[in-house]
């Protein structure tokens, strides 16, 4: 499968390609998520190291937010187990 790959503008302005692994979005549909790499991979194993932010829109740009807490952190878990037994 071909990689799409995405540019990410940092909050300093500089910018970074990135591979989107997947996008999610929330049960009640108001909070989308984007999943992707930046080629990183970690352990002997050689797992690859991936991403996953928050989207949010100011006016016409999209930006990326943290995730804050542990039950966001959990709902976005469920969002991925979902795919992943799919």
């Amino acid at each position: 499968m071909e990689k799409r790959m995405i540019t990410i503008e940092n909050s300093d302005g500089t910018t970074m390609e990135v591979e989107l692994v997947t996008y999610l979005m929330s049960e009640d549909q108001q909070i989308n998520y984007i999943v992707y790499s930046k080629g990183e991979v970690s352990g002997n194993e050689g797992d690859e190291i991936i991403y996953i932010s928050r989207l949010a829109r100011n006016g016409d740009a999209l930006y990326l937010e943290e995730i804050q807490d542990d039950i966001e952190w959990s709902n976005v878990q469920s969002l991925l187990k979902k795919i992943a037994n799919a």
